[in-house]
This record gives structure tokens, C-alpha cells and sequence, in this order.
């Protein structure tokens, strides 16, 4: 059974760091591109960022963002612990939303939400201005 579960979530202030971790179990997660994605309340859901599995890089290989999250936001995988992370900084009250950790196997990775087959519960990221 696969299971993604996200953490790291919380009520911050604009300018803060937050850091997501999200624990993938019941695949090889070194097959697998992981992505994050969010979705604010009325709004869809919404590409953050992306990397491919790497090969036998356990870090993982090329990785893209949102133009509105590049320069503050990086995502990176341990694939040894099978940990997809996101790093926040400078945050934004903007950035207030639901974050997804998702995994589709692929060499690559992809930039829309259907392309990807397993999905976590979702954490909570909340920022005042």
C-alpha cells in the first residue's frame, strides 16, 4: 500500500522558513519524480515544485519551480530515506495553502497534477502578514 505523509506545516509570519518533509512508503521511491503542489481555498490546485528520481544520485536529479516560488522556495529527496522535502523561505502571505507531496514513476517529472498517480493527505501552511 502506498503511503505519502506530509509534515512540517504551520502557522507562520511573513518573511519566516518553513520546511516540509514528506515520507513516502510502499514503492521504490527512487523510481519515482516527486513533486509538491498546493491548493488555497477557492482555487486550484496548483503546481510548487518538482524533481526527477536521479538515477543513482540519492539526491535526486534536475528539479523545477513555479515562477512564483523561484529564488525562495527548494525542493530536494533523500531517496536513501525516501524523503521528498520543500524548503520555504521569506514566506508570503500568499503562499497560504494546503500542500501535496505526489509521486508518479517516471524519468522526468511533470508539471500537472493528473500526471501524478499517488497523492499525500496534505499539511497546512498558513502565513500573516
Amino acid at each position: 500500500q502506498v503511503q505519502l505523509e506530509e509534515s512540517g506545516g504551520g502557522l507562520v509570519q511573513a518573511g519566516d522558513s518553513l520546511k516540509l518533509a514528506c515520507v513516502s512508503s510502499g514503492r521504490t521511491f527512487s523510481d519515482d519524480a516527486a513533486a509538491w503542489f498546493r491548493q488555497a481555498p477557492g482555487k486550484e490546485r496548483e503546481f510548487v515544485a518538482a524533481i526527477a528520481p536521479g538515477g543513482i544520485d540519492p539526491r535526486g536529479g534536475a528539479r523545477d519551480y513555479a515562477d512564483s516560488v523561484k529564488g525562495r522556495f527548494v525542493i530536494t529527496r533523500d531517496n536513501a530515506k525516501n524523503i521528498l522535502y520543500l524548503e520555504m523561505n521569506n514566506l508570503q502571505p500568499e503562499d497560504t495553502a494546503v500542500y501535496y507531496c505526489a509521486e508518479v514513476q517516471t524519468n522526468y517529472y511533470f508539471y500537472t497534477a493528473r500526471e501524478y498517480d499517488y497523492w499525500g493527505q496534505g499539511t497546512q501552511v498558513t502565513v500573516s502578514s
